[in-house]
């Protein structure tokens, strides 16, 4: 695809996400069902419906644009996603393991943040209103889901505090 336009480049990012969704929610799954902590289980699995809910959004603003719903190969999610394979097939105890899963889920969050934040300020900058809206509803899950990591990972029993004690 080229890019010779902010139009060209919000598109190229759009699919972009639709991709990382995607994979993501593929993968939600497998990190739930490896979590040892009922709370980050159920948070994974929260996380995977807000997932296909993101997905639908996405593909509203694609079809508001009059674009197919498809996306474009995204190396940073593959990247992401690789790495948390080999760390949770390193992780030695399932202490260690739920550390490894939000660290994980967090760096998909705010990769996910970021191109979300920036395709807010394209949609506006671009007139596009209603996109706009969508992309902010789906940033602003993406924000409360990385809020709700963090929380697991502070809270008591703190699943980093067990960690460190593995």
């Amino acid at each position: 695809m080229k890019i010779e336009s902010l139009h060209d480049l919000f598109v190229e990012q759009l699919r972009d996400m639709h991709y990382a969704e995607s994979k993501t929610e593929s993968f939600l799954p497998r990190m739930a069902a490896s979590a040892t902590d009922p709370q980050l289980r159920k948070a994974f699995e929260t996380h995977l419906r807000e997932t296909g809910d993101q997905l639908k959004k996405i593909e509203r603003v694609m079809a508001m644009l009059g674009l197919k719903a498809r996306g474009e190969k995204c190396e940073a999610i593959d990247g992401i996603l690789k790495e948390t394979e080999n760390l949770i097939s390193h992780a030695k105890n399932d202490l260690v393991l739920d550390a490894v899963l939000i660290a994980a889920a967090q760096k998909v969050e705010h990769y996910e943040i970021a191109t979300y934040g920036t395709l807010c300020a394209f949609a506006n900058r671009l007139g596009y209103k209603e996109e706009a809206k969508l992309l902010h509803e789906i940033l602003e899950q993406e924000k409360k889901t990385d809020l709700a990591l963090t929380r697991l990972a502070e809270q008591d029993p703190v699943v980093n505090a067990r960690a460190t004690a593995a």
